[in-house]
């Protein structure tokens, strides 16, 4: 009996097969195994059980112990509170037959082996990470989870300008969903290997083409590896199944099985955004640092000026989270609201690049039920324009 923490394996040796649009069969003995490793590993304690060193020196390394295994992110400190907090909304959610936008491990634990569910790591970094996405996606994921390449399933190059991935064609995301095994019923949870960091990003693209059953997993990997959960390290996916995705979109086909319809009011253009700066109709929340947000630090990308749009508020992104996951929606409100901003009001989300700025959005989203608008470009857009207002005031009216 294989102890519960350790990273599983195929309970069949051969290499996973591959199904209608690149989907994985895995072998019927390999579910039952898994689904057996998850219900007893949740009855121990979340560090799962311990070996001794001499034990696990003598383990293959594909079979390491999940706490032994190479990571990357501190485990969560708040792990417990926060997968209660999530279980119990999920719980309610299904109740009323809906679903909530945050998940806990225990409530996905239950699931991963529904084909009704699909799985997707969205791991996704900044240089200053220092690591390689597609790397730790063939190193440890969730069992049967599928790569989502935030910077693949994204606008066609010409019309993005160089802009760093930015929302995809309904073509696109269309065709990217079939290559996934993904359809309209389909409840996709979502995961990244930071806690919550890039996750949220993909859970409001698919918000924003209309695909309401999806969320995310609170804590992320580094809470599923706190809890000795089982993990998928052995074989790694071959490429054409972590690339499918994002090769699809760039190239889709004339026809998807998939429908995708892109909701227009929930993206801003440079243009609104100028607009707003004069106007102030909407509320702007910056998720960038404090230091860039006023222009004494520089920004991580070339060529772009320090400051913010006139009228934002500095709300840096880590301020919404404790342990690699969110805080509960009173302090979530709190913090809103001591940054200035009116969570009742229109509201708009921007960052470097669109990205963090859905972690304010999913915040907002926990707190009022509202999906906030994103200015897709955002600073790396803005920024390197010099014939738009900047403004790099501590206190803008």
């Amino acid at each position: 009996f294989r102890p519960l923490s350790f990273c599983i394996v195929d309970a069949v040796r051969s290499a996973p097969t591959v199904g209608r649009a690149g989907n994985y069969r895995r072998p019927q003995g390999h579910i039952a195994h898994l689904r057996m490793q998850a219900r007893l590993a949740l009855k121990h304690t979340t560090s799962g059980p311990t070996l001794r060193r001499n034990q696990a020196s003598r383990l293959p390394q594909r079979l390491l112990p999940a706490s032994s295994a190479p990571r990357h992110s501190r485990a969560m400190s708040s792990s417990t509170t926060t997968n209660t907090a999530a279980a119990a909304a999920a719980a309610g959610a299904a109740a009323a037959g809906s679903l909530e936008p945050l998940v806990s491990v225990d409530w996905l634990a239950e699931r991963f082996n529904d084909p009704a569910v699909r799985i997707l790591d969205t791991a996704w970094y900044m240089p200053v990470h220092q690591r390689n996405n597609h790397a730790d996606h063939r190193a440890a994921r969730i069992p049967g989870a599928r790569f989502f390449d935030i910077d693949g399933v994204t606008a066609d190059p010409r019309v993005a300008q160089g802009l760093p991935h930015m929302l995809p064609s309904e073509q696109g995301f269309a065709a990217a969903m079939d290559a996934l095994g993904i359809t309209n019923d389909s409840t996709v949870v979502l995961y990244d290997h930071l806690g919550i960091f890039s996750a949220p990003r993909v859970w409001w693209t698919f918000k924003v083409f209309g695909h309401d059953r999806v969320t995310v997993l609170q804590g992320g990997l580094p809470a599923w590896r706190a809890r000795g959960l089982p993990l998928e390290c052995d074989p790694a996916p071959p490429d054409e199944i972590m690339f499918a995705a994002s090769r699809a979109c760039a190239a889709p086909p004339p026809a998807t099985s998939y429908r995708a319809v892109l909701d227009g009011s929930k993206v801003r253009t440079l243009e609104d955004m100028v607009a707003n700066a004069t106007s102030r109709k909407e509320q702007v929340m910056d998720a960038r640092s404090w230091g860039r947000f006023i222009g004494t630090e520089p920004e991580p990308r070339p060529g772009l000026r320090g400051g913010h749009i006139p009228g934002s508020r500095s709300l840096p992104f880590p301020t919404l989270l404790e342990g690699g996951a969110y805080k509960p929606a009173e302090q979530l409100q709190a913090a809103f609201r001591a940054a200035g901003v009116d969570p009742r009001r229109p509201l708009v989300g921007s960052c470097g690049s669109g990205l963090t700025a859905c972690v304010l959005a999913l915040g907002l989203y926990l707190v009022n039920g509202t999906l906030a608008p994103i200015y897709d470009g955002s600073w790396s857009e803005y920024g390197a324009r010099e014939d738009v207002p900047v403004s790099t005031s501590e206190e803008d009216p």
